[in-house]
């Protein structure tokens, strides 16, 4: 007697929720990786943003320190290191999702002419 197609797939009852649960760890791992990119990617754009308004400061002869932390979230103001030495340059620490990775620091630099607005 042939076997009933109701029967065929007797034997792999619950695999499914097996792999499910192997693949789960994996796809979280990617979901943190992916967010820790992206964080890093918010320090770069926010670095970049305060080394320009530094050197719109200091084009106008204000306090490109000052303005640079200005520009920069409030979780990153303490942290940041400066430089208006030639131009603006403005690192900052990536935050972490895990406190145990280790520290990675992004920057960015600008310089404004007199003309170049």
């Amino acid at each position: 007697m042939p076997p009933r197609a109701g029967n065929a797939a007797h034997g792999e009852a619950g695999t499914a929720s097996v792999e499910l649960v192997a693949v789960v760890p994996f796809l979280l791992l990617a979901l943190l990786a992916v967010a820790q990119i992206a964080l890093a990617g918010q320090a770069l754009w926010s670095a970049s943003v305060a080394a320009r308004a530094g050197a719109r400061a200091a084009v106008v002869g204000g306090d490109p320190d000052a303005a640079a932390r200005a520009a920069l979230p409030p979780s990153m103001r303490q942290e940041a290191k400066v430089d208006d030495a030639d131009g603006v340059e403005v690192r900052v620490e990536v935050p972490r999702l895990i406190p145990s990775l280790p520290a990675v620091r992004v920057g960015a630099t600008s310089s404004l002419e007199g003309d170049d607005g």
